[in-house]
């Protein structure tokens, strides 16, 4: 079965400096695969050459067998992959329902897609805090949000980035149950995080990020037999 995702080789800089050095990886429809290590090791210089923000020197993304690399960001976010970004980014100016809606449409024509009904039922905090603007949400609701107006694009691929990142526990525990809940529904996920219980729990596949290569490649049970690999790559 062809991957959903399949990015091969990829090199990418910022300017003069190199930070991605030949990255490979794929994932297929309904998979959860991680993206994990130490800051600055090249995670987030993946997502956003995957988004189109930036433009790799070599290599390829390619998405449902269509070429991706060096093409506007709404083209991506058209075929199908949405992020949820570090930091969560959602619009301060906005209540909860505007950001919501913003993005909003069924562009695949998916046959269940998700409405802004459906956000509620898996947030219920949202609809509770519609009217609310975005700067006045905990850190854990602004999280929901960001989900949740990712969701309403109707993505078939589905990237977070730092996803617990900064949260309070429950709050943590509450966006670990959505996306478990995400990936029964059969989205796919791409997860960079540094809560890994939960990715060992979750996920399909890791794939170990050192100085923009990556390093390591196996499932949770091949993780756990190689608990050096966590301690080498990523200080746990």
């Amino acid at each position: 079965m062809k991957p959903l995702l399949q990015i091969s080789d990829l090199e990418t800089l910022y300017g003069a400096s190199q930070v991605l050095f030949g990255i490979s990886f794929q994932v297929h429809e309904g998979e959860l695969v991680t993206l994990i290590g130490r800051n600055g090791m090249g995670k987030t210089t993946t997502v956003r050459t995957i988004m189109g923000l930036l433009t790799p020197r070599k290599g390829s993304v390619l998405f449902k067998g269509d070429s991706l690399e060096g093409g506007p960001t709404y083209r991506v976010a058209r075929a199908g992959i949405a992020v949820v970004p570090e930091g969560r980014q959602i619009f301060p100016n906005l209540t909860v329902r505007e950001n919501l809606i913003a993005t909003a449409g069924n562009r695949n024509d998916a046959l269940e897609p998700w409405t802004l009904a459906r956000v509620y039922q898996l947030f219920p905090r949202l609809q509770e805090r519609e009217r609310n603007l975005g700067t006045t949400l905990s850190g854990g609701e602004q999280q929901m949000l960001a989900i949740g107006r990712a969701l309403l694009t109707n993505p078939q691929l589905l990237i977070l980035d730092e996803a617990t990142e900064g949260l309070a526990p429950l709050a943590r525990a509450e966006i670990w149950k959505c996306l478990e809940q995400l990936k029964a529904v059969g989205l796919a996920l791409i997860v960079i995080d540094k809560n890994i219980g939960p990715l060992m729990r979750l996920a399909d596949r890791h794939h170990v990020i050192e100085k923009g290569r990556i390093v390591w490649t196996g499932n949770s049970d091949q993780l756990r037999a190689e608990p050096q690999i966590l301690r080498e790559y990523v200080g746990v």
